[in-house]
């Protein structure tokens, strides 16, 4: 293969995989249920979404915390000039990885209520499962904050919605696998962002990319 060619393959690669992305994002959305009008609105503001962070809470610290705006999308070091020291640690939540998923968990919930009352103790039997495992492999990590597998939460969600409510598996592992990831792995773990040592911590990271987004449509394509 000559090095054009390659080249060629190569670009065509990174073009195609936004739009495949997308596609992934209209198809988990069309199982969600999610009238087709509200699709584009809802992928647009999660793309969007993915760049603002809301600060919830601000914790004086003894030492300078690191913290550089583009971090969270691995660019730190191609723009080192922009590091700066906070002498506060900034809790904030990510509107395209957290606020948007969460407001689809609501309707999601809501609509089992209504249409399949009967499924809501499997529904909580998924979800809790998923909070469980996620908090027993969330670890703090210095300079970036809570890890966790990306691809275990929406499998497992999966597996779980699949085994206790077949007929509904979509929404059940859509809750699962993003409730799993925001309650067990950020919200139960709040005490080990001191640990993490950043000066902005986002529930919801990188949105578009981040491990909710991620485990929820995973959850949902594989159920």
């Amino acid at each position: 293969m000559s090095g054009s060619l390659f080249l060629f393959l190569i670009l065509l690669l990174i073009f195609l995989l936004p739009v495949l992305f997308l596609d992934v994002m209209f198809l988990a959305l069309a199982k969600l249920s999610i009238p087709p009008v509200l699709a584009p609105l809802i992928v647009f503001g999660i793309l969007l979404g993915s760049v603002i962070n809301i600060p919830v809470k601000r914790k004086s610290t003894l030492v300078p915390l690191p913290f550089h705006p583009l971090d969270i999308w691995g660019l730190d070091r191609s723009w080192p000039n922009l590091q700066k020291e906070l002498r506060e640690q900034i809790i904030a939540i990510n509107v395209g990885g957290f606020v948007i998923p969460i407001i689809l968990v609501c309707y999601e919930v809501a609509l089992i209520t209504w249409q399949r009352p009967d499924i809501l103790l499997a529904l909580g039997a998924a979800v809790f499962i998923n909070i469980l495992i996620c908090y027993l492999l969330a670890e703090p990590v210095p300079r970036v904050g809570i890890t966790l597998p990306a691809l275990v939460p929406g499998i497992l969600a999966a597996a779980t919605a699949l085994i206790m409510a077949p007929d509904m598996a979509p929404p059940v592992a859509f809750c699962a696998g993003v409730l799993g990831p925001v309650i067990g792995a950020d919200l139960m773990n709040l005490r080990q962002f001191d640990h993490a040592q950043v000066g902005v911590v986002s529930i919801g990271g990188a949105g578009t990319f981040d491990g909710i987004v991620i485990s929820g449509l995973l959850a949902v394509l594989l159920s």
